[in-house]
């Protein structure tokens, strides 16, 4: 417990009573296999995901308690059945309330530091979407350049609003001294953002998926995913239909869809925070949001299963190698035998994630633009350092 007592100071245990009442899980369900903070703080030095709730709404102008939005979660979550043998999970309870706003961020940003700094994943049960705030704060603690993807309708720069819910990700793509090197948008409605949000983040080479495009091809995000090490999920990506709490917009994501994007947020060996916001009870449907959730979760814990059975990157015979020229450009694609995935070489000799369409295009002699705007990246990258 010692080595946990900063973190600790900062929780409220898992009140099981709370969640599951007198039921008592099976022996394979989640709320069965997982380690809890109840009573004692859980050792995590063998565990690989940690999880926290954290309800805070101040951010998006509701003020009061925090939202109940992660027990809810945990409800139906714990009562999933457990698969993945080898993976080993904990669930440390509840960031405490802070008299502040601010108190409450500097809470979670100081727990999700200490868990990323020894080698932990966590899953942030949220809480409104500007919570992603503490979730980079924690590597901008440790001092960790990162990239990072966020699945959200909106692109959260509408500097118009009052709350910190609409513009936080100013603070995150401006701010300094900055961490980031490269941020991934996926899943936003074109007809609710404004045109000149979309012109920002190109001009700063940032990339951007609408959500036409993942739904016609899921894995053209995965890439963006497998390179980044925040992943923040906003339900208000998912489509009403599917996740009834979303009041925003009828039309998104399939609840398909959202558990494979988590599926490759588990899979990536960067990932090692998952921020799931937005999600508020009291909108929701028979709790059907927080089933859909659920489900995304075990897709994540599903993906980190299958990262494990990946083989090392550098042992090559596990790899189909497929040597290319296009544009006059030497380079080589990899394709994993075990998952399928594919990587692509830069001049500078790096191995950069990429997706099947982007071998297809340098097949028939086209630049993909993956391949380019990493290029440009790197350029400017070299640039700045002269």
């Amino acid at each position: 417990m010692s080595d946990y007592l900063n973190i600790a100071s900062f929780l409220n245990p898992v009140n099981l009573q709370e969640i599951a009442g007198d039921d008592l899980y099976k022996k394979d369900q989640m709320g069965y296999v997982m380690s809890l903070y109840e009573e004692e703080f859980p050792d995590l030095e063998n565990t690989d995901i940690v999880f926290i709730g954290c309800g805070e709404q101040r951010g998006k102008g509701v003020m009061g308690p925090p939202c109940m939005a992660p027990n809810v979660i945990r409800k139906h979550f714990y009562s999933l059945f457990f698969w993945h043998e080898g993976i080993m999970l904990a669930d440390i309870g509840d960031i405490r309330q802070g008299a502040t706003y601010n108190d409450t961020l500097v809470a979670l940003k100081t727990v999700i530091a200490e868990l990323i700094a020894i080698g932990k994943t966590v899953i942030i049960l949220g809480g409104s979407h500007d919570l992603t705030s503490a979730q980079y704060g924690a590597y901008v603690q440790n001092k960790k350049i990162i990239e990072a993807t966020v699945v959200d309708t909106l692109i959260d720069l509408d500097m118009e609003s009052p709350f910190d819910n609409d513009n936080f990700l100013m603070e995150i793509l401006t701010g300094e001294p900055n961490y980031l090197k490269h941020y991934n948008h996926i899943g936003f409605q074109s007809y609710l953002v404004h045109p000149g949000m979309l012109q920002t983040l190109d001009k700063l080479k940032f990339d951007c998926y609408r959500v036409g495009h993942v739904k016609e091809q899921i894995d053209e995000p995965e890439p963006a995913i497998r390179s980044s090490s925040l992943f923040s999920f906003d339900i208000s990506a998912i489509a009403n239909a599917y996740a009834p709490a979303n009041h925003l917009t009828p039309n998104g994501l399939t609840g398909e869809e959202a558990c494979i994007l988590m599926q490759y947020a588990g899979m990536s060996s960067e990932v090692n925070s998952i921020g799931i916001y937005g999600f508020d009870p009291q909108n929701d449907k028979e709790e059907m949001t927080a089933k859909q959730i659920s489900h995304m979760i075990w897709y994540a814990i599903d993906g980190r299963y299958k990262r494990n059975k990946e083989a090392d990157f550098e042992n090559k015979e596990r790899f189909n190698e497929f040597q290319m020229i296009f544009s006059e450009i030497e380079t080589v694609f990899l394709q994993s035998k075990k998952t399928g995935r594919w990587w692509m070489q830069l001049p500078d000799n790096k191995y950069i994630p990429c997706s099947y369409n982007d071998y297809l295009l340098a097949s028939r002699n086209e630049i993909p633009e993956r391949w380019f705007r990493a290029q440009q990246r790197e350029i400017e990258l070299m640039t700045k350092k002269k």
